[in-house]
């Protein structure tokens, strides 16, 4: 089945909204928050500048890049606990290990 993935960032009050929308099919909801955990990681370079390791054309940037001081543009954080994501309007919590869903429902964070 495929599924729509919104991911949004509030580990450490910098919640701005979605930052992504990852479109998924996999066989569980925990294999396709685990496709979004991995493709909104920066690891080799930049999944939100569209890296030639790291980006997926699976994910949409939502998000503004970030302004630097020095007038350049860089890419966004990782996706790491604390953060949300929203699966077909469930709203889950990133964990230690794994995924829980979210008390509130409310995507904000």
């Amino acid at each position: 089945m495929k599924s729509t993935i919104f991911v949004i960032h509030c580990a450490h009050g910098d919640e701005t909204g979605p930052v992504a929308q990852v479109t998924t099919e996999g066989n569980s909801v925990n294999e396709e928050l685990e496709f979004a955990y991995r493709w909104t990681q920066n690891i080799h370079d930049s999944w939100s500048m569209g890296g030639e390791q790291d980006g997926n054309p699976a994910v949409k940037r939502l998000a503004p890049l970030v302004q630097g001081h020095d007038g350049k543009e860089y890419g966004l954080r990782s996706t790491m606990v604390g953060d949300r994501m929203i699966h077909n309007g469930t709203v889950y919590v990133v964990a230690n290990a794994g995924f829980h869903k979210a008390i509130d429902q409310g995507w904000i964070c």
